[in-house]
């Protein structure tokens, strides 16, 4: 076991590495009264190509099928998984994204005995023809409701519009059709390729015994046998965006929209991703952030209201920043982002908006470590990423103004952008679906 402090952030985490390949964290928070437990592997969405780890042989599976597994693993031959984690108070549940899976429960009491039902059901897959059937119909539905759902429809739209071919347009839970294209085996393949535990981690944050953790999990691991890094395939994607702007209609009271930026610098080494990273959210702030001339006008003006955010993807293979919310005219919002950072890039970012924004990115990481998901959540994505999150603090000490100046000119570019809008159903304009 491997202790880690860190001074700045007065965090400490414990360190476990096993025979069969399995890493796991534990983040110590005293006196802490939740709990929170995660089982995760790295395998999403966007994982549908890969060559066998064994066979060596390329295999492509259906659209949908990490999302479909995810569901699948919580049914056992004597029954539901939630049902045992009720037993002991936990609220268990679990979620696919784009790169991950992660299998979770947040309590207050009987920590290890459901620690051990998480450990259990994640390492012991139950798969039927049946069961598979019946889940098609059950995902099949949820998918139907996503369709209707606003805000699911406008950012699947943008990434749509964003990308040419690469999957992360696709639908995490894939289509009707593809759903029905699953079988029992196609789930047992991916699950005995990315489920194992070399492609895996544990992550535990709270007032718990990091020794009894660690030793839980020694009890508990599966062996398996050695398995090579898992070579995934993406196809190539060209720069450009495949169209500047997508449209639909719903049943909303008024218009929701998105605005896409597509970066295409990527594939870097895991510190030039954090610096990346870092750079997007402090310019980013710097132009948009509630405290900015730009959104008080946009504000005043009633062209957008208080659900105006914006968001940073980044990912090795893909990433892309997003902004938006409600407006009555989305179009002309989307003008005056455009016409707002050209104006910028121009007159260069105001230096006392850029200490602020600064100060704005530190202390949105450093109230991630007060809650114990959501610190978690985000050691599971940096880590897969090769990226420490604890390293953040110091990174973003170190962003420097011509940093930002620098980032702003390469990246926030009109000829890599679009925009997503789902107009209210009683629209009169024709719209593109």
């Amino acid at each position: 076991m491997e202790r880690i402090y860190d001074d700045a952030l007065n965090e400490e985490i414990y360190i476990n590495s096993y025979s069969n390949g399995l890493k796991a964290f534990v983040i110590k928070k005293k006196n802490f009264s939740k709990a929170f437990a995660g089982f995760a592997t790295k395998y999403g969405s966007v994982d549908g190509k890969f060559v066998h780890p064994k066979t060596k042989e390329v295999v492509e599976v259906p659209d949908g099928i990490a999302h479909f597994l995810e569901h699948k693993l919580f049914e056992e031959e004597e029954g539901n998984v939630f049902d045992r984690f009720a037993k002991f108070g936990a609220m268990a549940n679990a979620f696919t994204s784009f790169k991950e899976t992660v299998y979770y429960f947040i309590s207050t009491q009987n920590f290890y005995e459901n620690f051990e039902i998480l450990l259990d059901f994640v390492q012991n897959p139950y798969f039927t023809d049946q069961n598979v059937e019946k889940e098609k119909g059950i995902i099949g539905q949820e998918i139907r409701m996503y369709q209707d759902n606003p805000n699911w429809r406008v950012y699947f739209n943008l990434l749509n519009a964003l990308y040419v071919n690469n999957p992360v347009k696709i639908d995490i839970a894939g289509t009707l059709e593809s759903i029905q294209k699953i079988t029992k085996e196609d789930l047992y393949l991916c699950y005995n390729t990315f489920y194992h535990p070399s492609n895996m981690i544990i992550v535990v944050c709270g007032d718990v015994d990091p020794q009894k953790v660690f030793d839980t999990i020694e009890r508990m691991e599966k062996t398996r046998e050695y398995q090579s890094l898992i070579e995934r395939i993406y196809p190539d994607e060209p720069e450009n965006v495949n169209q500047k702007k997508i449209e639909t209609s719903l049943s909303v009271a008024m218009p929701i929209f998105y605005i896409g930026f597509k970066d295409n610098q990527n594939d870097l080494p895991p510190y030039e991703m954090i610096m990346k990273d870092i750079q997007t959210q402090i310019v980013a702030e710097t132009l948009f952030g509630k405290s900015t001339d730009f959104y008080e006008m946009l504000y005043k003006e009633g062209l957008i209201n208080q659900n105006f955010g914006f968001e940073y993807n980044c990912e090795p293979e893909y990433s892309f920043f997003m902004i938006g919310g409600e407006s009555k005219d989305p179009e002309e919002v989307y003008r005056r982002i455009i016409e707002h950072v050209e104006d910028v890039k121009k007159k260069g970012i105001n230096r006392e908006e850029f200490e602020r924004a600064k100060k704005v990115v530190l202390g949105n990481h450093l109230r991630k470590f007060d809650n114990p998901e959501k610190i978690s959540v985000e050691f599971i994505y940096s880590y897969f990423k090769g990226v420490n999150i604890f390293e953040y603090v110091k990174e973003i000490a170190s962003v420097s103004f011509e940093m930002c100046e620098k980032r702003l000119r390469e990246f926030f570019d009109e000829n890599t952008s679009c925009i997503s809008v789902v107009w209210p159903a009683d629209k009169k304009n024709s719209v593109m679906e």
